[in-house]
């Protein structure tokens, strides 16, 4: 068995947060803004009226009470309804790279990594901040890392798939040391004039020193990893260089962040469930005996419904499965490393999961042991 660790990881997020009330506030006023202004074809029939949102909605639907974001006062502003943000330049960091750069400095910390020690740096996110050249490459010249360095894209599943890669790297003997950060600048490509959609998503990065032989006092070691990809059009995000060039016009919301949640509901659960459930019996280990499931924070019912698949039952202590959801919304590839990194003060020997999943469909779990 490969002796492979997670050494140490790092999280950040912004300081302006938005509350549900203030969210809907802005909603709703939008919403009468809206109505007012097309008042006449909303009476001709040409146009549908827009239905108010509540706090009692949001909070049944996800689980969600606030979100952290790169601007709030763009998100709220009722003229605007996104956040505001710079175009790439040739001149400045890339905001990917700027969080990057923070979540890895308090991964490397935690691990007593310097950058001299780190061989690889792999960034794996939702969206990209541009098609080139990479980002994980911008933040290695700013590290001052030798090695290699590259951009990934598995949506949700980013972060899980990055650590299998460099696993796969640092079992190969590429590497021994990798340092993989997950940027997850979500808001900008959510439509929060959607009814279903304005609130699930926050702004956030993780980061994750992977290493072979860790003597990190942080260490979890990496005893099975399990992927699995399967095409669907449930998650979908149109947006593209293509588009520019495009002859069939695309409205903006197709470019945009758009899922049919009953189906992702319908079809994930159980895909999750059962393949966490077929690792840990390939690997011999009984699901009662994992002490924390650090899952994709997708919304709290899938959470609270595939830990209970696993574990064959409703009733189990809500603290084996943390939901940083609540409090930071869904954060894309990046909510199980939160989940981890918030909550992970484990016994030696001690086992858990971290599993991510999302649009693709795709799924990656990874089974640790706390050394």
């Amino acid at each position: 068995m490969h002796n492979i660790h997670i050494a140490g990881t790092g999280i950040w997020f912004p300081d302006e947060k938005i509350s549900n009330e203030e969210l809907i506030n802005s909603y709703n006023s939008y919403v009468d803004l809206f109505n007012y202004e097309n008042h006449s074809k909303i009476q001709e029939g040409l146009l549908d009226s827009m239905e108010y949102s509540s706090i009692e909605f949001v909070e049944k639907a996800s689980g969600i009470k606030s979100r952290h974001v790169i601007d709030k006062e763009g998100i709220l502003d009722i003229n605007r309804m996104m956040p505001r943000v710079n175009n790439e330049h040739e001149d400045r960091l890339s905001i990917h790279a700027e969080v990057g750069i923070k979540a890895a400095k308090k991964a490397m910390k935690q691990a007593s990594v310097v950058s001299s020690d780190i061989d690889a740096v792999i960034v794996g996110s939702s969206h990209s901040a541009r098609n080139y050249p990479a980002v994980a490459i911008e933040i290695q010249k700013e590290l001052a890392v030798n090695g290699y360095a590259y951009d990934m894209l598995v949506g949700c599943s980013s972060t899980t798939f990055a650590i299998n890669n460099a696993f796969s790297d640092i079992a190969s003997g590429l590497a021994k040391t990798i340092l993989v950060i997950n940027p997850e600048i979500s808001t900008p490509a959510v439509n929060f004039t959607h009814r279903d959609k304005h609130f699930i998503f926050g702004d956030g990065c993780a980061a994750t020193i992977i290493q072979k032989d860790s003597s990190s006092e942080k260490s979890f070691r990496i005893l099975d990893r399990k992927l699995f990809t399967q095409f669907s059009n449930n998650i979908r995000s149109n947006y593209s260089y293509l588009n520019r060039a495009a002859i069939d016009a695309k409205d903006n919301d197709d470019l945009l962040f758009h899922q049919y949640g009953r189906g992702v509901f319908k079809d994930v659960c159980p895909l999750v469930a059962k393949l966490i459930s077929d690792q840990l019996e390939s690997n011999n280990i009984d699901p009662k005996d994992i002490s924390k499931f650090w899952l994709h924070q997708a919304n709290g019912k899938m959470i609270r419904l595939i830990t209970s698949k696993i574990l064959g039952t409703d009733d189990f202590d809500s603290t084996i499965a943390p939901m940083p959801i609540i409090n930071f919304g869904n954060l894309a590839s990046v909510g199980s490393l939160f989940a981890f990194n918030l909550d992970n003060d484990l016994e030696a020997g001690q086992k858990g999961v971290i599993c991510s999943f999302g649009a693709g469909y795709s799924v990656c779990s990874l089974i640790v042991e706390k050394t």
